[in-house]
């Protein structure tokens, strides 16, 4: 930092959950510095879906992935994937998920992930307005298709739970979907609607737009590698490839690489894993979609941006080291064909793939340990994008109680201490 001032709060990671908490803690008057060895917004805040989930309330699995297992094992494309290779050093955390199936802690981790989603657009309009760039965020809803009429049976019964849950949804036959989306398949046979949901338009340039709203605040960005760190006295150090940068506070925040710097300064061990998430975008392909679409059989999500249209959705399992399997995301083109009355131009479509943090009960950390010198905001599995403002408020209440206004989500439910 400059004239050898010590920053209060080094933030470590600069995804979207990085630089939202960042501009949160500058403007409560704290000094930060948030350090990265990548460029702001280039993880997996790059390549998300843009889609604005408040919807997905349940984990990304249930008791039907033991059934589905051998499938996730064999076949390398399926939408769910585990790497074979990969699975010895898996099966203590999926071991872990599949207790978390049984029914108290499957109701915990439902209610868990409500009350952040309900919380998120409302904290997403508060930061976005406070930027001046409310036009980047869509809040016209989502729509989740299906195509065989014997898939009906299981519409009916997700809408049957989502309103369990308080989750605003509507079915819409086909004439419907054909209103709003004339572009897609006649075989389309219906689908549900999500109201309360949206989209970015552009989910990189959203993390660009708080970058440069946290550096009038004073925040400073430098890049490179955390190596380590330790906890001091007086607040914490942490080892780059260009030196120690000390400060009296460090916020974690670096998606599925957090775990070994949090245990290098808790000593915790903390069962995260993650969700390699594979994205393909069409360059060409603009007006297909008003909103964010998802395919109930076909599995993967269609969202609209400013760039084309995005297809993602795929979750693999094989850990932080392997290549990525680029096939994944080029498959996602072929999983289109027949979705719309003329298929999709793949011409100069660019391929993805990310790291998404995964926690077994599928909520994030947001804590504080060690007096207070050690700040956890990670483990948002796929709703990083969706519950990054919303955490960004925790984690400023956190440093600052009473300074939110707004009702927050009690934290309980994402202390580490649960693990």
């Amino acid at each position: 930092m400059t004239d050898n001032v010590i920053p209060d709060i080094a933030v470590v990671g600069a995804g979207i959950i990085g630089v939202a908490c960042a501009l949160q803690l500058a403007r409560q008057g704290r000094r930060v510095v948030v350090i990265d060895q990548q460029q702001p917004g280039h993880g997996a805040s790059f390549g998300n879906a843009g889609h604005l989930a408040t919807e997905q309330v349940f984990p990304i699995a249930d008791a039907s992935i033991l059934s589905r297992l051998p499938a996730m094992l064999m076949d390398p494309m399926g939408p769910l994937r585990l790497d074979w290779k990969y699975l010895p050093r898996a099966l203590p955390w999926f071991t872990r998920l599949l207790l978390n199936l049984r029914s108290a802690p499957f109701q915990r981790t439902v209610a868990g992930i409500r009350a952040l989603n309900e919380s998120s657009l409302g904290a997403w309009h508060r930061l976005l307005e406070s930027i001046d760039r409310t036009e980047l965020m869509r809040e016209d809803g989502s729509l989740l298709i299906f195509e065989r009429p014997d898939s009906r049976q299981a519409m009916d019964a997700l809408q049957a739970r989502m309103r369990q849950q308080a989750v605003p949804v509507d079915y819409w036959q086909a004439s419907a979907v054909q209103e709003v989306a004339p572009q897609l398949s006649e075989g389309i046979q219906g689908g549900l609607f999500f109201p309360r949901t949206g989209h970015f338009l552009d989910p990189y340039r959203v993390v660009c737009e708080l970058v440069e709203a946290a550096k009038a605040c004073g925040v400073q960005f430098l890049k490179q590698p955390v190596l380590g760190g330790q906890l001091g006295e007086h607040g914490v150090s942490l080892r780059t490839d260009q030196g120690v940068v000390a400060a009296r506070q460090v916020l974690i925040a670096c998606g599925a690489h957090s775990a070994k710097l949090t245990a290098e300064l808790t000593g915790k061990k903390i069962p995260l894993d993650t969700e390699r998430g594979y994205h393909l975008m069409l360059p060409n392909e603009h007006g297909r979609l008003p909103f964010a679409v998802t395919s109930l059989e076909r599995k993967f999500i269609m969202t609209p941006m400013d760039g084309g249209l995005r297809l993602a959705g795929t979750v693999e399992f094989a850990g932080l080291d392997r290549p990525p399997n680029m096939e994944r995301a080029w498959r996602l083109h072929r999983l289109s064909q027949g979705l719309f009355r003329r298929d999709l131009s793949a011409e100069d479509a660019t391929p993805w793939m990310g790291f998404r943090p995964s926690l077994p009960d599928s909520l994030p950390i947001i804590d504080k340990l060690c007096d207070g010198k050690v700040l956890l905001a990670f483990g948002h599995q796929h709703l990083g994008l969706t519950q990054a403002a919303v955490t960004a408020e925790l984690i400023g209440q956190l440093v600052s109680p009473g300074s939110c206004s707004h009702g927050l989500p009690a934290l309980e439910p994402y202390r580490l201490s649960r693990f």
